[in-house]
């Protein structure tokens, strides 16, 4: 029965996941929070080691998730393998609906580029992904990554607002930013 619920979640996330990786964070959140199989310090944990691996976080979670909602759901004396099979299931699952949409879809799109309906769609679905991206970094503002006591909240948001700026003004590259924060976050906490 776990592995039909895992379908069905990661169905929903590769159709309904445009706008990349963080704009379907809050759907992959609702769909794998939600039910208890993770809790909100694993999917933090989820997103910030997709961060750091080859591969989208939808293709990451459904890997990981696949794998550990089955060994939860039979218990202590499940395989390994049945965790495998879960993470086969729900890569390919979540892999399956993104390219029969780039597939079939991407034709149709591509004829009809100058189309009215088409180009009023993708006006409609921009300003979307642009939400969805900033819900994501709301999301991911919670006691797992910033504290729950004003000694953690207060550096880790101090952290966050200079990188942010960092980023916005400077021309510093990213990785550079993000060693500085990890020195930081080493020397504050």
């Amino acid at each position: 029965m776990i592995y039909l619920k895992l379908i069905w979640s990661y169905l929903k996330i590769g159709f309904f996941g445009f706008g990349g990786g963080y704009a379907m964070l809050s759907l992959i959140q609702s769909e794998i929070v939600g039910p208890g199989w993770i809790s909100d310090k694993t999917f933090t944990d989820i997103v910030a080691i997709s961060q750091m691996t080859p591969g989208p976080i939808g293709i990451n979670s459904a890997t990981y998730i696949g794998y550990t909602a089955p060994l939860q759901a039979i218990g202590p004396e499940a395989s390994p393998l049945w965790g495998v099979l879960g993470s086969i299931i729900c890569t390919l699952v979540v892999i399956i609906p993104s390219f029969l949409l780039v597939r079939y879809a991407g034709k149709f799109v591509s004829r009809h580029r100058k189309s009215v309906a088409i180009e009023g769609i993708f006006r409609g679905l921009r300003p979307v992904v642009i939400g969805l991206i900033a819900s994501a970094a709301l999301i991911l503002m919670n006691s797992e990554n910033y504290g729950s006591i004003p000694a953690e909240i207060i550096p880790s948001a101090l952290i966050t607002l200079g990188v942010l700026l960092l980023n916005l003004f400077t021309r510093i590259h990213p990785i550079l930013l993000i060693c500085a924060a990890g020195l930081a976050g080493y020397l504050i906490f």
